[in-house]
């Protein structure tokens, strides 16, 4: 079903959305990694992924939410997408949506629930990590001024429970917040593993506080520095770019427990401040704080 129905769609409204966009055939097919023949017939086609992803239980409005964001992701790294097409699919096999079209196919699996047990268990066994998550996303995406402070990187937060030793211990928010029509968006549950980057950068700062056990990444210049000096926040910077893992581990050696952390950026990787507080929704609420006062400073 991935394969013959999900991807082809996909891709094929992918596709539309970056053209829209002006984007030429042959650097569509660069990004998606296939040929321009097949981004020429992707374009070409009319309601074709419609009729793939109907039989799925997949609506229009869900699909263009999933393209959108899938969209957002090759703008920026193919690898991006690969992993936020993953945690759709498999958010999808872990909710149970697709066995109704998998049971009409082969109805032997009346009783099969082996993906539902596989890509769901985790998130049922976490629930309260995962709403704390939720529910900080939420007070992202009622501002408008947020948007202001998001990177080109985009959004994730990110919560270390007790016991936290991994990213794959670490809720965040698959795909990641982005911008949609001036407005910040996510469009899948928080899940564990969900993040790479954000929820390291956090255990890194949770090994030398144990209070800080969540994170969200902003982004940073030289006017949100002056913002964050007034809020009073205990401030670390750090080597920044390819190294910046490696930087903070050393710095925090000396200077633990910070509330900022910011990373000047390096060659191909942009500035971005990273903020700390003891969950989810505190660590929004300082962003929201951040996000008013960047939007009335001069």
């Amino acid at each position: 079903m991935m394969v013959e129905s999900f991807l082809p769609a996909m891709r094929e409204m992918v596709a539309k959305n970056l053209a829209s966009e002006g984007w030429s055939q042959g650097k569509i097919a660069t990004a998606m990694g296939v040929t321009q023949a097949s981004v020429s017939l992707y374009l070409k086609s009319t309601g074709k992924s419609q009729a793939l992803l109907e039989p799925l239980g997949i609506s229009n409005d869900q699909a263009s939410l999933y393209a959108s964001l899938l969209a957002e992701d090759l703008r920026k790294n193919p690898v991006y997408a690969v992993s936020t097409l993953y945690s759709l699919w498999s958010d999808a096999l872990g909710r149970g949506a697709l066995c109704p079209a998998h049971r009409r196919e082969h109805p032997s699996l009346a009783d099969c629930n082996m993906c539902v047990l596989k890509f769901g268990t985790q998130a049922e066994a976490g629930e309260d990590a995962i709403e704390k998550v939720a529910a900080a996303v939420k007070l992202l995406e009622g501002s408008s001024s947020f948007v202001r402070v998001m990177p080109e990187v985009s959004v994730n937060v990110a919560y270390a429970p007790v016991g936290a030793s991994s990213v794959d211990d670490v809720v965040a928010v698959p795909g990641r917040i982005v911008k949609v029509r001036g407005m910040p968006r996510s469009f899948m549950k928080p899940e564990y593993g969900a993040s790479t980057h954000v929820a390291s950068v956090l255990l890194a700062v949770l090994s030398s506080d144990a209070s800080k056990r969540a994170a969200i990444n902003l982004r940073f210049e030289p006017k949100m520095e002056k913002i964050i000096h007034r809020e009073g926040l205990r401030i670390l910077r750090v080597g920044g770019g390819t190294r910046l893992l490696e930087s903070l581990k050393d710095a925090l050696s000396t200077s633990p427990g910070p509330d900022a952390v910011i990373d000047p950026g390096g060659q191909g990787t942009e500035p971005g401040l990273y903020l700390f507080a003891d969950g989810p929704a505190a660590v929004a609420e300082l962003a929201l704080r951040l996000a008013r006062s960047y939007a009335v400073a001069r």
